[in-house]
């Protein structure tokens, strides 16, 4: 077998296999005496057709399997042979199969980049702190109150949190726009659900009132006829309704899987939750400023394949968490634009951590595995039994471990890094880390 490989562009290779027409004709030789002692024809004995008769009726079919045969093995021999890492599998070019003659095709495929981690001991790391306090459970439950509150109309004028039922229509520059019209529309006042301007006109509305408003859509809006665009709207209240807040007894709590008579019952338990939230929120968070520093300081290729890989990965997600497991929806129908830079950072990220665990001879730490397992069982009513499980499943396991060895790169990286410790708000510190950065950038 002779190979010979070209670096084409970046990271993808054509290799060039030439296999010697004597090992083709062997192959086919040995098949065909196999399938001479098998196979069953009329007028023979079973074991007793001859090879000529096998090879003139089957010869055609026999060849195309040893070829595709033979064209794998030697890739993956050559590949070896070249100390090559392919990224995704090969696009095979036949170039001469032709009986008799020396079979050559062509390879062609991508590599996994060679990574040489830059020096992470300069990187600045926000670490956030922060602690549940008693304002932050009344403010949690009051939350919880205003989820589960029901609607009685009221005869009076509209105030902040009160819910509007309405009719409405759009007009810019005197002519109705598309999709600006609705009856029957409930809006809850202060949920910002509607443009600047809109919710805070309807303050002081009583029902039978009609309105006209003078609003401005915002630049940013995503109906690109619309931004920045001058709009007036004409709205009847049909009725003002206000919220009823449930008690806080034993039934409220049931509601949230809580079995308390108490209200300090129901407080302790809702504290633990948001102790587990917080905790979560500030790993990830620490978690996603290490990868996107380390991402910002090791600019390196990534095989197009493993994108694509990663975007199919998105695509069945998304139909799964929209759609539901029963969902018809084919996820190739998603287009590729929506994942492809989401796909491109988790496979930055993953061939990064990788080399880090390959350079500093990282393990999942056994005992932190379970420590894992154990926190997560802890949402359950029987953790043991969940515990158990998950040391009893392969597959669920690895997930762990892997979790549990980007933590330990969490850390590797941490140590050499300048970490600039900050004491925040429960409330800022489980806000999502591209929500803070959008809200910080617009300050």
């Amino acid at each position: 077998m002779q190979v010979s490989v070209e670096t084409t562009t970046g990271l993808e290779r054509q290799m060039t296999i030439t296999v010697p027409a004597e090992q083709i004709d062997q192959d086919v030789d040995k098949l065909v005496q196999q399938q001479a002692k098998t196979r069953r024809m009329d007028g023979f004995r079973p074991g007793k057709v001859p090879p000529k008769v096998i090879k003139r009726m089957y010869g055609d079919a026999i060849r195309y399997d040893v070829l595709n045969r033979v064209v794998q093995e030697s890739f993956y021999k050559a590949v070896q042979q070249e100390e090559l890492q392919p990224a995704g599998g090969p696009s095979i070019d036949l170039k001469n199969d032709k009986e008799g003659e020396d079979l050559q095709f062509v390879a062609t495929f991508e590599v996994y980049p060679q990574v040489e981690l830059a020096d992470f001991s300069g990187a600045e790391i926000e670490k956030q702190s922060a602690t549940v306090k008693d304002e932050d459970i009344d403010q949690m439950i009051d939350t919880l109150r205003k989820q589960q509150a029901s609607w009685a109309e009221v005869d009076r004028a509209a105030e902040d949190g009160d819910r509007v039922k309405i009719d409405f229509e759009g007009f810019i520059d005197g002519e109705a726009f598309e999709g600006g019209k609705a009856e029957g529309h409930d809006l809850v006042l202060g949920s910002n659900s509607m443009i600047p301007g809109f919710e805070a006109g309807l303050i002081g509305a009583k029902p039978g009132d009609e309105l006209e408003l003078d609003v401005n859509f915002p630049e940013e809006y995503h109906a690109e006829n619309l931004k920045g665009k001058p709009a007036k709207f004409k709205v009847k209240v049909q009725s003002v309704s206000a919220s009823e807040l449930p008690e806080l007894n034993p039934e409220f709590f049931a509601k949230f899987g809580i079995e308390e008579s108490e209200l300090e019952g129901f407080k302790a338990e809702v504290r633990k939750n948001m102790e587990r939230e917080l905790k979560h929120s500030l790993k990830m968070k620490l978690k996603d400023q290490v990868f996107n520093k380390l991402v910002e300081l090791n600019a390196i290729d990534v095989p197009a394949a493993l994108i694509d890989d990663e975007i199919d990965n998105l695509r069945r997600q998304a139909v799964q968490q929209f759609g539901g497991p029963d969902s018809q929806l084919d996820p190739e129908t998603l287009p590729k634009e929506m994942f492809s830079e989401q796909a491109k950072r988790r496979v930055t990220v993953g061939l990064l951590v990788q080399e880090v665990v390959k350079s500093q001879d990282l393990k999942a730490d056994d005992a932190r595995v379970q420590e894992t397992i154990a926190e997560m069982a802890e949402t359950y009513q029987e953790p043991q039994q969940v515990i158990e499980w998950y040391n009893g499943n392969e597959q669920i396991l690895n997930q762990i471990k892997s979790m549990v060895l980007e933590d330990q790169v969490v850390d590797q990286l941490l140590a050499s890094a300048k970490v600039v410790e900050k004491e925040v708000s429960y409330e800022e510190a489980i806000k999502p880390a591209e929500q803070a950065n959008a809200e910080q950038a617009g300050e």
